[in-house]
């Protein structure tokens, strides 16, 4: 089915101010993260803006930086905060805004996704963290936080660049996030091999002792049967499980629908008990949890590592 795009973006829906920029020197990040920065040291109701990136553009800050700004700019490596899954980042900014920003989630954030190591090596990976910059725009929308997503071409492959622009309002290719979201989930996940394990119903004991004989060490799969657990909301009509550590993946199907693209990325009420906490528990320990919705339902595929 072809989709049409409106003729113009869309507008973002709340205060949250949401920007890329691409660069390919070290000279070009500067000149972008320095003026940045100086305009969130001038903002009113302001704590001192925060440089998450990569340890080598932080010392190219501090070397840049003199004064007062020296002072008072906070540099987080972005390692320490991109440290799993998409939702862990969303956890991550969530709790940082709540504990230092100002009044709304004031706040200026330099912020580059690692895509050095692990993180967004594969078309996998890469699409969840697209799918996180695209949601933000719904999640963070109450927040009268500027953020600003910076791309090294050196490091970020074009296809993951181009995908970026579409998920910031302030490029001329903006898309509406669900829209984003959508495509991303219309890309066919592999079927679950033949020789799934196949259990009548989602029981922690029995995920748990898989999981465990699948290689996962005993606390690492009790993480991940509490995972299953809480993302067994539904009357569940089917189990499978299958690979080995730390990828073991557990798929549930249930008879409902779930019909909402931000299920699980948004944070629980503060007084919300654990266990209780439903997919945001799940995708905070999983690196991968996909929900797509069919014609017969739901299915829930839960990915470990």
């Amino acid at each position: 089915m072809t989709t049409t795009r409106p003729a113009t973006p869309p507008t973002p829906p709340g205060p949250f101010d949401h920007r890329m920029a691409v660069h390919g020197s070290d000279e070009e990040f500067l000149a972008t993260a320095l003026p940045f920065l100086a305009e969130g040291l001038t903002a009113a109701e302001e704590p001192p803006p925060v440089a998450i990136a990569a340890p080598a553009k932080l010392e190219l800050l501090r070397d840049a930086l003199t004064g007062d700004a020296a002072r008072r700019v906070v540099t987080i490596p972005h390692t320490d905060w991109y440290t799993g899954s998409a939702a862990n980042a969303i956890a991550q900014a969530a709790g940082y805004l709540a504990a230092h920003a100002g009044p709304d989630g004031r706040s200026h954030l330099l912020m580059e996704p690692d895509w050095s190591g692990r993180a967004g090596r594969s078309a996998r990976e890469s699409a969840e963290w697209i799918r996180y910059e695209a949601l933000a725009n719904l999640l963070f929308a109450p927040y009268a936080t500027t953020a600003l997503c910076v791309y090294d071409t050196r490091t970020a492959g074009p296809a993951v660049i181009a995908a970026a622009r579409r998920a910031h309002p302030d490029t001329e290719v903006y898309a509406d996030p669900l829209l984003v979201a959508a495509e991303l989930d219309a890309v066919p996940l592999p079927p679950p091999p033949r020789d799934a394990h196949r259990l009548p119903a989602p029981e922690p004991d029995a995920i748990r002792g898989w999981a465990h004989a699948r290689g996962l060490a005993a606390a690492e799969a009790d993480l991940f049967a509490k995972a299953v657990a809480e993302a067994a909301v539904d009357p569940v009509t089917d189990v499978l499980l299958w690979g080995e550590a730390p990828s073991c993946v557990c798929e549930l199907r249930t008879a409902r629908r779930v019909g909402d693209p931000l299920a699980g990325f948004v944070p629980p009420p503060a007084a919300a008990p654990a266990p209780g906490q439903g997919l945001w528990f799940a995708r905070q320990v999983c690196a991968y949890v996909d929900v797509r919705d069919d014609a017969t339902g739901a299915f829930v595929r839960l990915q470990y590592a």
